[in-house]
């Protein structure tokens, strides 16, 4: 297998995520963003980077849920833990493919 490291540089991905975040808020004038498929299929954190091997199993995820738990971390920092990025990404998922659709 050959490990490839990619460097991220946080203000820039700041930089993309507000640019995106300013695309979606400009067509989403009430400033709610309408999620209508809820559910989607989920690898396994542990098993998404073995691109060479078939996922052991597929579980199924909710955005309501991963929002939930962003928005329980929001309310209480305490709560704030480094997989809030894997409830983050599902959410921006949902966002990026509802707007597609």
């Amino acid at each position: 297998m050959n490990e490839q490291i990619t460097r991220i540089s946080e203000e820039r991905l700041r930089e993309a995520f507000d640019l995106l975040m300013r695309h979606v808020a400009a067509k989403n004038a009430d400033g709610w963003i309408v999620i209508r498929n809820d559910a989607f299929w989920s690898v396994p954190v542990t098993s998404q980077s073995d691109v060479y091997s078939e996922p052991p199993e597929l579980t199924i995820g909710t955005v309501s849920d991963a929002w939930r738990s962003l928005e329980a971390m929001v309310d209480d920092e305490g709560k704030v833990v480094g997989y809030g990025f894997v409830w983050l990404a599902e959410v921006i998922r949902a966002i990026g493919a509802e707007s597609e659709a």
